[in-house]
């Protein structure tokens, strides 16, 4: 029969005595060579010690920059781009590339931050964006602020939309805000 030990049997750790560093030697067919890893025509540096964070009690950290010409292909995929046509449907449209917008075939005179947040409202239908989501995509994640800056937006957004369009921005109670399609007109 296995016997199984208690938890008071089992030695106490103090959790204010920090952990020692595991480290452990490795054999030299271990090692890995920086260089396998680099895409071609690739260099590697080491980072200027002021570029690499210092930890209180903690061994110092050792960190590279990786140089890879500009003409070199990235070894990684890159996603696809968003359609470079109009988006929305026949009522209210956004042309990313021409950056306009329109409603019933009357342009709509926008700020940049109401176009962005109106071209990614439309591209994304019926999807629901909190206000952090909608900060963090429109504004950026340098932006200091809080979601009620998105509120006074999608606000304006409304009124340029008129009272018939008004509605296709929808309020998703304590959640943010979600483009509707008008229906059937």
């Amino acid at each position: 029969m296995a016997t199984t030990r208690s938890l008071s049997s089992l030695p106490s750790v103090s959790p204010a005595v920090p952990a020692p560093p595991r480290l452990r030697a490795v054999e030299r067919d271990e090692v890995v060579t920086v260089a396998d890893l680099l895409p071609p025509g690739a260099t590697w540096l080491p980072a200027p010690p002021n570029a690499v964070p210092v930890l209180p009690g903690r061994p110092p950290m050792v960190g590279y920059l990786v140089l890879v010409p500009a003409d070199r292909q990235p070894p990684f995929t890159v996603a696809a781009p968003e359609p470079a046509g109009p988006v929305g449907d026949p009522l209210v449209r956004v042309d990313a590339v021409q950056r306009t917008a329109e409603v019933d075939g009357r342009p709509l005179d926008l700020t940049y931050l109401e176009f962005e947040l109106l071209a990614h409202l439309v591209a994304h239908p019926g999807r629901v964006h909190t206000r952090d989501q909608l900060v963090g995509t429109v504004w950026g994640y340098g932006h200091v602020g809080d979601g009620r800056t998105v509120d006074v937006h999608i606000a304006r957004l409304r009124r340029k939309l008129g009272a018939e369009h008004r509605d296709t921005i929808r309020t998703v109670r304590r959640v943010g805000y979600k483009y509707v399609p008008p229906a059937g007109r």
